[in-house]
């Protein structure tokens, strides 16, 4: 192992749930509301590819990006005012993977702009060699194009990395680019076409912490 591919929402900021009451906050106002099952089925996809499922929910007039920018700047000013929800053994897993060599970067279906705004605000630039956003790539997860631009960035093949996701999307995206995938459940577990996909299972980050330092662990793709 030379890398490690970070998702980020969902996956090192435990921010879903935050994100559903946003949008339920912006959307009552509009007469509207969202159904948690139909939040879930668009997390780990870009911004592209959940307008199209906007509009299949609420109509074709939906004003989907307005929504958007209010949705993140409710989370901005949440985040500011309560700081950023990191996930349990976040920071311990970065130091941890520091200390051993390993190359690290994020890889998220969100924007360029709020990437850098949430890792700044988290204090957890200084632990990433780069990252990759979903405003870079062609085709979000789960087409594979993400991580596999990630590996590009940090000079390593895919079968030299491991992507560490939440998300069915994300899932998906790793498998198709053939990288071994560990999955950190957060609003939903895996279903078993998607977990069959993943290497394995961890409850947070201190497990694939341990996973890691496990000399009998020869991580590899499925």
């Amino acid at each position: 192992m030379k890398a490690v591919i970070f998702d980020m929402d969902g996956l090192m900021i435990n921010s879903e749930e935050v994100t559903f009451e946003s949008y339920q906050e912006v959307l009552k106002p509009m007469g509207q509301s969202m159904r948690r099952e139909f939040y879930i089925s668009f997390i780990g996809m870009t911004d592209a590819s959940i307008t199209g499922q906007m509009a299949n929910e609420y109509g074709e007039d939906f004003p989907y990006p307005e929504v958007l920018k209010k949705v993140h700047q409710l989370m901005h000013d949440r985040f500011e005012k309560e700081g950023v929800p990191l996930k349990k053994g976040l920071v311990e897993l970065l130091k941890d993977l520091k200390a051993h060599g390993i190359k690290t970067i994020v890889a998220t279906s969100s924007t360029r702009n709020r990437v850098n705004e949430i890792l700044t605000q988290a204090n957890l630039t200084q632990y990433f060699d780069d990252s990759i956003c979903g405003d870079e790539v062609e085709h979000g997860k789960p087409d594979p194009e993400v991580f596999l631009k990630a590996c590009k960035k940090l000079h390593v093949s895919p079968n030299e990395a491991i992507v560490l996701e939440d998300s069915e999307a994300g899932i998906q995206a790793a498998d198709h680019a053939h990288i071994p995938v560990i999955c950190v459940p957060d609003m939903k577990y895996p279903q078993d076409t998607y977990a069959n996909m993943t290497y394995k299972i961890c409850h947070d980050l201190l497990e694939v912490k341990d996973l890691f330092n496990n000399e009998n662990e020869k991580v590899s793709y499925r």
